[in-house]
């Protein structure tokens, strides 16, 4: 059985909080700006159909983007944002991905960025546009 890196980007981060090194570095990048992220101390509540869920996004920019970063965006991630958007239309939620060219899936010809403009979601890769702050 293969043993998980203990100096992995996402090993590193877990120890600061984070659930992966592309949210530890967003949060860094954030600091060095003099932004706090305010990373996961929101709760947005939602609902799938029949079931209450909260939905923690990773950051809250100080002019209110809720930006929430991905390295894989799962089947049941974009579910759940089709859901909130429905339910919460107000929210400016936008991705950051750690590559919007990636494939939704094998056999899917749809990329990260093809299904965020499907659905009306602002995205980037990799740092938060300058943009984003003002």
């Amino acid at each position: 059985m293969a043993r998980r890196n203990p100096y992995s980007k996402k090993a590193v981060a877990a120890l600061y909080g984070f659930r992966s090194g592309l949210e530890m570095q967003i949060d860094e990048s954030l600091k060095n700006q003099g932004i706090d992220g305010e990373y996961e101390k929101h709760i947005i509540d939602y609902v799938k159909p029949e079931s209450k869920h909260k939905y923690h996004p990773d950051f809250k920019l100080p002019n209110g983007i809720f930006v929430e970063t991905k390295g894989r965006f799962l089947t049941d991630d974009r579910k759940k944002h089709i859901l909130i958007k429905a339910q919460y239309p107000e929210l400016d939620i936008r991705f950051l991905f750690q590559n919007s060219k990636t494939k939704i899936s094998k056999t899917s010809k749809t990329t990260y960025a093809d299904w965020c403009v499907k659905h009306g979601f602002k995205f980037a890769d990799k740092t938060i546009p300058t943009e984003w702050l003002k």
